[in-house]
């Protein structure tokens, strides 16, 4: 389960279990894994909204949960989206765009972009409390499958980069189990209607992909985690919908 532990490593604070290189072909299967970090990730923002609850106001819990839930990923799929915002915002050409995006200064689309995320985020969380809790479960859990599709189902911009290893060495095996551990952990903890809010938070995430695949010729890193957090936010979007259970 080596590359189990690849994903944990990758995509969290989690500490270093292996303390070594991991080899390509590890790094791809890892990916068929990424939605099982997210249910960790999720149950454990569940469970502290469950303890905490009695404990702060809601607006209080909801920036703790927010804050905890950046932590945790080491704020790794927030730094894309805001990179994604300045890429395809700020250049006029897909050179450009790549070239802006590989820029680790960040500029005003960037921080734009990032604090419109973190307040809608913040928002849904809140909206969350206490009735929709299973919505901190499942949200994590849709982002990662989206990175695992997007990966497999993409092609790579750049020649080299860690994104490129992954994306060499994940195939059609990962996505399938990434499907699986999707369709168990919201059929097994929130039921039907989250499957289905998921998997049309990930068709709308795939279809924007396919038309930033016009304005440059592949995805990149900070890509997949702009496509995590928009299948966030928008799974959350649909799971706090007042017609939902």
């Amino acid at each position: 389960m080596i590359s189990l532990l690849a994903a944990f490593q990758f995509l969290t604070i989690s500490p270093p279990l292996v303390r070594r290189a991991f080899t390509d072909r590890e790094l791809g299967r890892s990916v068929g894994w990424y939605p099982l970090v997210g249910l960790a990730l999720g149950g454990a923002l569940y469970g502290l909204a469950v303890l905490a609850d009695p404990l702060f106001p809601q607006q209080v819990l909801a920036i703790l949960l927010l804050a905890g839930w950046v932590i945790a990923t080491r704020a790794l799929h927030l730094d894309g989206f805001m990179d994604m915002c300045d890429g395809l915002f700020g250049g006029f050409t897909p050179e450009r765009r790549l070239e802006i995006m590989r820029d680790s200064r960040v500029g005003a689309f960037g921080v734009a972009g990032g604090m419109l995320l973190l307040l809608t985020k913040f928002t849904l969380i809140s909206a969350t409390l206490p009735d929709h809790r299973v919505a901190l479960l499942i949200a994590p859990v849709t982002g990662r499958w989206v990175i695992s599709l997007a990966v497999v189902l993409f092609p790579y911009a750049r020649p080299t980069g860690m994104g490129r290893t992954i994306k060499n060495h994940a195939g059609w095996p990962q996505a399938l189990l990434s499907a699986l551990v999707l369709a168990t952990a919201a059929l097994s903890f929130a039921g039907l209607p989250a499957l289905l809010a998921a998997a049309l938070s990930g068709g709308l995430v795939l279809l924007w992909l396919l038309a930033v695949r016009r304005m440059i010729p592949g995805l990149t890193g900070d890509l997949y985690g702009a496509a995590c957090e928009l299948a966030e936010v928008l799974v959350m979007v649909l799971l706090t919908l007042r017609i939902a259970p």
